[in-house]
């Protein structure tokens, strides 16, 4: 007997697209991709990359900065990019396309600066894949400003010099 097909969730669904948006981030250490769906549509994607007409990590390497947090711990950052969800949001606003009301797919919780521009573009759903180090307070603004925030696999997202 043949199997049935199983036609995935709209959350599977535009987890993949943001799977294949992923792949065109310029950066080894986060190669990460965000999309925006609004009544079940895409409205806009976005990947981690430098700034247009920049180079990128892939071709200069990172340009790592390291944050010492009021506990004492530390965590290193590539800043040469513009997060997948800046870019997103960026894409949305030069072409005229609204986000208010939209939900965003991430492959991890978003940072702090991130959550504070999707709060800001008007978007009240946010599905990360993946947890992140530093999402605790993103968690929380979310929570503040009544974005719906879920996170579908607890795994922290690590990188290789993390202490």
């Amino acid at each position: 007997m043949k199997t049935k097909h199983k036609r995935p969730s709209w959350d599977e669904y535009f987890i993949g697209i943001m799977h294949a948006v992923s792949l065109r981030g310029t950066c080894d250490r986060g190669r990460v991709g965000a999309v925006v769906v609004r009544d079940k549509r895409l409205i806009t994607t976005g990947y981690v990359g430098a700034a247009s007409g920049c180079k990128s990590c892939d071709e200069i390497g990172h340009e790592m900065d390291t944050v010492i947090h009021e506990d004492g711990t530390q965590s290193r950052h590539c800043i040469r990019t513009a997060h997948a969800e800046t870019n997103a949001i960026i894409q949305a606003a030069r072409f005229g396309i609204s986000t208010d009301g939209a939900t965003l797919y991430c492959m991890m919780v978003p940072c702090y600066a991130c959550a504070k521009n999707i709060i800001n573009a008007g978007i009240k759903r946010v599905v990360a894949e993946k947890d992140y180090h530093a999402g605790d307070r993103s968690k929380k603004i979310f929570k503040e400003a009544k974005v719906k925030f879920e996170l579908l696999d607890s795994k922290m997202v690590a990188y290789s010099d993390m202490k």
